[in-house]
């Protein structure tokens, strides 16, 4: 669904915002830059001149998203601590996603940098199953592996009560650090 004439500068951007705010699921980088008729790295760059001027756009594991369409009802969250190895990074997201719960970031504390994070935004098995890839195919390390296995996500989902259940479960298989 190629665009027919290639647009330029402010408005391909202004496009890129409508494309967003229209969207009801993530549109990947590549998908925008068919539909603006540029390289996906003119995307990128894009993008970030958007985000500089405030517009709140986040890239996920599953393409960029306008942050006031994501959600129109209220959500719970909390910071859960987990701790394990890198093998065990499908167990757990799965473990999160199946009680309706969405893994919205990774956040470590790096020695250097302070709190470092990174938006997962998965919320099903699908959504885990294509972020798993895309970190096999780049060779990307996982957070965790900076810290020795020790992370947080943020978790966010409709009701407490699947906050809880998500916590039990990563509990169970003593991916939580128990704060005793």
């Amino acid at each position: 669904m190629a665009s027919t004439k290639k647009l330029i500068g402010k408005e391909r951007r202004a496009h890129l915002l409508a494309w967003l705010k229209e969207g009801k699921k993530p549109i990947t980088g590549s998908a925008l830059a068919e539909k603006a008729g540029v390289s996906r790295q003119v995307i990128v760059q894009d993008i970030s001149l958007l985000k500089a001027k405030q517009e709140p756009i986040m890239a996920t594991s599953q393409g960029y998203v306008y942050l006031e369409q994501v959600s129109d009802r209220k959500k719970v969250q909390r910071i859960i601590a987990c701790n394990h190895s890198r093998s065990q990074t499908k167990e757990e997201l799965d473990c999160i996603v199946d009680q309706g719960v969405t893994v919205k970031n990774v956040i470590i504390e790096h020695p250097v940098y302070g709190d470092l994070e990174a938006s997962i935004m998965v919320s099903n098995r699908q959504e885990v199953k294509q972020f798993i890839e895309r970190v096999k195919k780049t060779n990307a390390p996982y957070l965790l592996q900076l810290t020795d296995g020790v992370h947080l996500h943020t978790i966010e989902a409709d009701r407490e009560e699947q906050l809880d259940a998500a916590y039990q479960q990563l509990k169970k298989l003593g991916i939580i650090i128990n704060n005793n």
